[in-house]
């Protein structure tokens, strides 16, 4: 149910590193995480590219939507002075480059497919298909033989939209999907089983030990956000919790469990 790393750098390096860029990555792997989450957004031609927030102000300079530039205007922005002087000059990072620094260094991705409003379906078609045409031999793989170890040389694909993740089952049903949602719906299984979703990733805030037990004896994975003491996460994984993201790369450890 659940064949990926359980503890996962959260947008890259948590709170070591700035948010969604390679440097996060970088970080996130010289702590030892060969696993990453990290969202993705297109830009005004249609490059998914790495991004929390539509607009700018917060980990980029300035004022605008990022739905209004070119992949090359957004590459060419600084994304991370915002955190600390030492990553000035840190650019906006593109799904692309993000996938290739994964795959040479092994690192493993829960790619968050974060759509600009408006923007749902094509942001979810464009995700999953880059991602199936960078994991060729992969994705084969597993069609011929499915299984956990087949799996887990795949990338996880969620979101909080329904929409994209049906656009992205559409254009690439063979990548693995997740539904992610701030509390457990009480239509949770039904939205699981419309796009063929293997995981539930959740606030673990709002989980509750009897939700956690519902959702894996129905044979689904469990994924929790985002998860920043020892004590919580003890406390989750007792639940039956398969894994969760971190901010504190520094803190928990991860070959924790």
């Amino acid at each position: 149910m659940w064949p990926y790393p359980k503890i996962v750098a959260h947008r890259g390096g948590g709170t070591m590193a700035p948010e969604n860029t390679l440097a996060g990555i970088r970080c996130g792997l010289s702590y030892g995480f060969r696993a990453v989450e990290f969202d993705v957004m297109l830009s005004s031609d249609g490059v998914p590219i790495l991004m929390h927030d539509p607009v700018f102000g917060r980990t980029v300079r300035g004022m605008g939507k990022v739905e209004a530039f070119t992949a090359a205007q957004l590459s060419a922005m600084d994304a991370g002075s915002w955190f600390g002087s030492a990553f000035s000059g840190v650019r906006v990072c593109t799904f692309a480059q993000a996938i290739a620094f994964c795959r040479q260094h092994g690192v493993w991705m829960n790619v968050e497919i974060k759509p600009v409003e408006g923007y749902e379906v094509e942001t979810g078609h464009v995700v999953a298909q880059m991602t199936q045409a960078c994991f060729v031999a992969e994705v084969a793989a597993h069609i011929a033989a499915p299984s956990a170890l087949t799996a887990a040389n795949l990338p996880l694909l969620s979101s909080f939209s329904m929409e994209a993740l049906r656009a992205a089952q559409v254009a690439a049903g063979a990548i693995p999907r997740a539904c992610l949602m701030s509390t457990i719906a009480d239509n949770w299984l039904q939205r699981c089983q419309e796009v063929e979703a293997v995981s539930v990733h959740t606030n673990h805030k709002f989980l509750s030990p009897v939700q956690a037990t519902t959702i894996k004896e129905s044979g689904y994975g469990l994924f929790c956000y985002t998860v920043n003491s020892l004590k919580r996460a003890g406390e989750i994984l007792a639940w039956g919790v398969d894994g969760f993201c971190t901010d504190r790369i520094d803190l928990i450890a991860a070959d924790l469990v």
